[in-house]
């Protein structure tokens, strides 16, 4: 169950994505199903493998702050649609 700073925050974060990785659709934010308080920001794959890995950088240093931070675990990842 999510709690509104933690969908602000996941919809922030895909927003920092989306503007460094404009290619990158969001597919939608679930809950993670490993522990149910964590969430997970589903999105497209960039078609360029350097990209992807461009992408999940910057998505492990966001995760890191917001949990520092906020104590909120909200991970990115990437999948086929």
């Amino acid at each position: 169950m999510t709690n509104l700073k933690q969908q602000q925050l996941a919809e922030d974060f895909f927003q920092s994505v989306k503007a460094k990785f404009p290619e990158v659709e969001l597919i939608n934010i679930t809950s993670s199903p490993e522990d149910p308080r964590d969430l997970w920001i589903n999105v497209t794959v960039p078609t360029d493998e350097e990209r992807e890995f461009e992408l999940m950088d910057l998505a492990s240093e966001k995760s890191a702050d917001i949990l520092s931070e906020y104590g909120y675990s909200i991970l990115v990842i990437p999948g086929r649609n």
